[in-house]
């Protein structure tokens, strides 16, 4: 890095020397002070490269995030990375493995409205014979549905029995009854010895991987996996 004099252009290798050159003929300095410390710098690039490493910002778009984790958010979204995950049925493009397993699961594919939650497992759980992120359940012979009747209603609305949440109408109980909210978990973590969260569907596991919450594996790595899930006969590899 060069330290340069604002009045007669003069770079120095060195800030003591540059400070001796202003002290002696009395110039001002070409200085990029850190907009959230006191840090100086002697380019623009050095400054935006620094708030970027210690203030949670992001120099592309010149913004600051109240902490890495929400910046780490903002650089995976679809502002930085695209839509570069294609569904393999209707081509629909997404940003990152959570939207795919998302479109997926709920059967919102218009190409492949056969899938769903228990359809994506048995796929996951064909291409993950070690049970790397599916659960081993035996005797699992898919997912109970349930169907609520007039009788949950409480006088003032239709109440779920099992966690008691209030919905306006009937449909709107049976839908909750049947999300994935009541099911049971049919993935995990697979950094089963740190972590060991289990969850109740393809898209929650990414998302959380996708988060690196438990530094398991990098947000691109998830991506990549997710590949291996809709392409051929490949297993998937994580980790």
């Amino acid at each position: 890095m060069a330290w340069e004099c604002r009045d007669c252009y003069r770079t120095f290798a060195a800030w003591r020397s540059r400070e001796q050159h202003l002290d002696a003929l009395g110039h001002e300095p070409i200085d990029y002070e850190c907009d959230y410390c006191d840090c100086i710098y002697p380019t623009d690039q050095a400054r935006r490269q620094h708030q970027s490493e210690s203030h949670n910002y992001c120099r592309d778009c010149d913004r600051s995030f109240s902490n890495a984790n929400n910046l780490r958010m903002h650089l995976n979204s679809r502002t930085h990375r695209g839509q570069g995950i294609t569904c393999p049925f209707c081509k629909t493009a997404y940003t990152t493995a959570t939207g795919l397993a998302h479109h997926l699961e709920r059967g919102s594919c218009p190409q492949a409205s056969f899938l769903n939650r228990d359809e994506v497992y048995k796929v996951v759980r064909s291409k993950d014979p070690t049970g790397v992120i599916s659960k081993k359940l035996i005797g699992w012979h898919g997912s109970p549905t349930f169907e609520a009747s007039s009788s949950t209603w409480n006088g003032r609305f239709y109440e779920c029995y099992l966690c008691h949440n209030n919905f306006t109408t009937l449909n709107g109980l049976n839908q909750h009854l049947n999300s994935p909210r009541h099911q049971q978990a049919l993935y995990h973590c697979p950094n089963r010895l740190n972590c060991g969260r289990e969850f109740k569907t393809l898209a929650a596991v990414m998302n959380h991987l996708e988060s690196e919450s438990c530094a398991y594996m990098r947000f691109e790595a998830v991506q990549n996996t997710v590949g291996d899930l809709v392409s051929g006969d490949r297993r998937l590899t994580f980790g």
